[in-house]
């Protein structure tokens, strides 16, 4: 059981790490109303272990923290981020359903951050078309392309 416990929190501290290296190597396309988020397409991770789910909302937030990003960002960005991973957890057995709970997510939660809380001067509905424009392609495009590597070599698989 120990080993379990070990185990799970450290995939989601590789997990949580990579999201941050990722966004922050990436920042200049990673932060604003017009964003992919290339560590994004790590919210496939919930449909191999649900240890991605902790990962993924630490990582963010982390990120965000990092990054400068102001404290409403850091909650509901964070927030939007949890509800994504843990949603495409429940959706796991089809790989096609399990970006959509972080692409809807992002895009209801994200917008009235960044138009509020930073001051973006754009219709709120054109902000919601930019965040889910940048999640289709972090969680779909590069996270097809993730979820296919993974699939041949199952690192989260028990041993």
């Amino acid at each position: 059981m120990k080993n379990k416990t070990s185990l799970y929190i450290a995939n989601g501290a590789m997990v949580a790490a990579i999201y941050v290296v990722l966004t922050l190597l990436f920042a200049p396309i990673s932060y604003g109303a017009m964003q992919v988020r290339i560590s994004e397409a790590l919210c496939i991770l919930p449909m191999f272990t649900a240890s991605a789910i902790p990962g993924l909302f630490v990582g963010c937030v982390l990120a965000n923290l990092l990054g400068g990003a102001i404290v409403w960002d850091v909650v509901f960005g964070s927030l939007a981020t949890l509800i994504g991973a843990a949603g495409g957890y429940l959706l796991r057995k089809n790989r096609w359903l399990v970006p959509i709970p972080a692409i809807v997510a992002n895009a209801l939660i994200v917008p009235p951050v960044l138009k509020y809380g930073y001051g973006v001067d754009m219709p709120l509905l054109l902000i919601v078309a930019y965040v889910a424009a940048g999640e289709i392609v972090s969680c779909y495009a590069l996270g097809e392309i993730l979820c296919g590597a993974l699939l041949k070599i199952n690192p989260f698989k028990q041993r």
